[in-house]
């Protein structure tokens, strides 16, 4: 077994699975096989059938299991597939608390799927604790909580919501994503279930698509694994070990991005292009005290809106450097529109409501040099500020090829 008295960034890489028992080899070998040989008619092996196990994944899992304190990890096709298959713990008739600014891909599957299965949900605020006790229900099962929440970087209490939940008989499932183990480990704070798109930090390379879950409880994680054997929506082991190599450089990569995300968050936050600056980094943020109770850092990733949507155009043509596209979390800084991008999903009038308006845009700050990122958004915001078109403003562009 690893040495658990090691730090969290040496057990990134010194880890149950960083030597090859039979080979001595540093990095997991990747199995493709998609069954095993049983020498016994009576008695089979650890591995009988890919998707009930194979030795690539495992490995994944263990690592993600053991980082985030549980007793059993789970790799999944991707983030959704993760959060579909733990959302099918609940049966008919069950009713769910959820995050009310949740990932589009969250409400989407709670709305209009799950609802056709007689699967009940309300969306809450979670980061005020007296919301959530009034939504709850008799046959309210699990509070569903993303902190800081995506996109709005809401804070919740997730200790609060813990021991409320176990009050009440409901578990408490954490999507975990923005900030992995490295700045929150919600199982520690009495957390059932936490979730990651591993497609984003936890691989950080946009290079792979991935969803993790590890459960705290073995009886729990008995039903999860036979929802992942059933259902079937398994990593496939190349998948599995570009995840595993990109756990061994989390550490870094999240440290540096979120340096630059702090240095951003206070530029956005006094440019008067900018109206509101959501980071629970910057003192001013709602959530910032009962953030600092719960997690080691604010993370990488930070949403700030403009006057409206012409104005995101604007910044959109002018920028240079950040990639604009769907995800985040990856080596390079990625700028998203949630209204058309992650939360296209959700209607116009739901997302109003929760403030996801047409001025929103999201920032995952990758590794890029922060001089670079500053004049980038300076250039672009500047001009927005002043009114300039792009064509009057042609003369700050450069030909990104030619960098």
């Amino acid at each position: 077994m690893a040495n658990c008295k090691l730090q969290l960034e040496t057990r990134l890489i010194h880890n149950n699975h960083s030597v090859d028992p039979g080979t001595g080899a540093v990095s997991v070998p990747i199995h493709h096989a998609s069954t095993f040989h049983q020498a016994d008619v009576d008695a089979f092996g650890k591995y009988d059938y890919a998707r009930s196990g194979n030795p690539t994944r495992e490995a994944l899992e263990d690592t993600i299991a053991q980082l985030e304190g549980g007793t059993r990890g789970f790799a999944f096709s991707s983030g959704m597939a993760a959060i579909s298959t733990v959302f099918l713990l609940l049966s008919k008739g069950d009713h769910v608390i959820v995050s009310e600014d949740v990932y589009g891909g969250t409400f989407r599957v709670l709305t209009e799927v799950l609802s056709r299965f007689g699967i009940e949900h309300s969306f809450v605020d979670t980061s005020d604790l007296k919301q959530i006790e009034g939504s709850l229900q008799p046959n309210t099962k699990v509070i569903y909580v993303e902190t800081p929440s995506n996109p709005l970087l809401k804070v919740s209490n997730l200790r609060a919501i813990c021991e409320l939940a176990k009050k009440n008989n409901c578990l408490t499932f954490v999507d975990n994503t923005f900030l992995t183990p490295i700045l929150q480990r919600p199982l520690e704070l009495g957390a059932d279930i936490v979730i990651h798109s591993a497609t984003k930090f936890i691989a950080g390379h946009s290079d792979v698509v991935a969803g993790l879950a590890v459960v705290r409880d073995e009886q729990l994680a008995e039903k999860l694994a036979f929802l992942q054997n059933t259902f079937g929506a398994v990593l496939g082991v190349q998948d599995s070990w570009l995840v595993l190599r990109g756990l061994k450089t989390l550490h870094v990569r999240l440290k540096q991005s979120q340096q630059s995300a702090g240095v951003l968050a206070y530029f956005f936050d006094r440019h008067p292009a900018v109206k509101q600056v959501y980071y629970p980094g910057l003192e001013n943020h709602q959530g910032h005290a009962a953030h600092f109770q719960q997690a080691s850092g604010a993370g990488a990733v930070l949403s700030f809106r403009l006057a409206g949507e012409a104005q995101v155009k604007q910044l959109v043509e002018r920028l240079t450097i950040p990639v604009f596209a769907v995800s985040l979390g990856a080596v390079e800084s990625i700028l998203s529109y949630p209204a058309k991008m992650s939360h296209a999903a959700m209607p116009e009038a739901e997302r109003e409501k929760r403030g996801i308006h047409g001025g929103l845009l999201r920032l995952s700050v990758g590794l890029e040099n922060i001089d670079d990122l500053l004049a980038d958004f300076t250039t672009a915001l500047d001009a927005i500020a002043e009114g300039r078109t792009s064509a009057e403003n042609t003369d700050y562009r450069w030909n990104r090829g030619a960098v």
